[in-house]
């Protein structure tokens, strides 16, 4: 039997071009997520672009290190980061190695698994919050630094895939400055959604944080 075309994962050629075209092209496309437990299907809905060396708001603006190390190896891998010492977020490696780009995954609608994601996320109010922001999508599918550099092309069996699903029309495309990002990087339209849809998380302005002062 024939695989139905919005079920064929996305081959790793999708991943290996300029990280805004991978971006606005994630769009309706469905990440996979299996455990052990069974799997969990999101469409994406909001991503972030980051270019890597000429971007400043990148993890990887300032070169190679331990952490982003991810982000300069092939294309079509997870970039999993820790944050604020709390929350997981997660990233698809794109464009050519060595140049470490990548796109952050914003939010998604479950469209199976949502009773999955229900006992990670006791705190959502309706399904359509389950992964409604980045750390909110990784703590929904259970991801964490154990997933980082995980190749999402792997074929069947891989605990991360992404198919090809339905791609949104130039007409539900919406775009803005990135969520939470400062300095010089913060003007880049690069923050991508699907207009109108529930599942899109709010836009927040960098705000930078206070350091309290030490009293001796």
């Amino acid at each position: 039997m024939m695989e139905s075309p919005d079920r064929i994962p996305l081959p790793r050629e999708f991943f290996d071009r300029p990280v805004l075209e991978v971006a606005t092209d994630l769009l309706g496309r469905v990440l996979v997520r299996s455990t052990d437990e069974g799997s969990i299907e999101l469409r994406l809905t909001e991503v972030e672009a980051y270019a890597g060396a000429v971007d400043p708001g990148s993890h990887a603006f300032r070169g190679r290190t331990a952490r982003n190390a991810v982000m300069f190896g092939p294309p079509g891998h997870a970039y999993v980061y820790f944050t604020y010492g709390m929350w997981h977020c997660l990233n698809l490696v794109c464009g050519p190695e060595g140049e470490a780009s990548g796109v952050l995954l914003r939010a998604g609608e479950i469209l199976h698994g949502a009773e999955l994601t229900r006992k990670r996320r006791l705190s959502a109010r309706h399904d359509r919050e389950l992964a409604k922001g980045p750390a909110r999508l990784a703590t929904a599918l259970d991801v964490d630094r154990s997933l980082n550099g995980a190749d999402v092309c792997a074929g069947p069996g891989a605990p991360l895939s992404i198919q090809a699903g339905t791609p949104i029309t130039d007409d539900q495309l919406r775009s803005g400055p990135r969520t939470g990002v400062g300095g010089d990087g913060a003007s880049h339209p690069w923050r991508f959604w699907i207009d109108g849809d529930p599942s899109v998380s709010p836009y927040r302005a960098h705000a930078p944080r206070r350091r309290t002062s030490r009293r001796t």
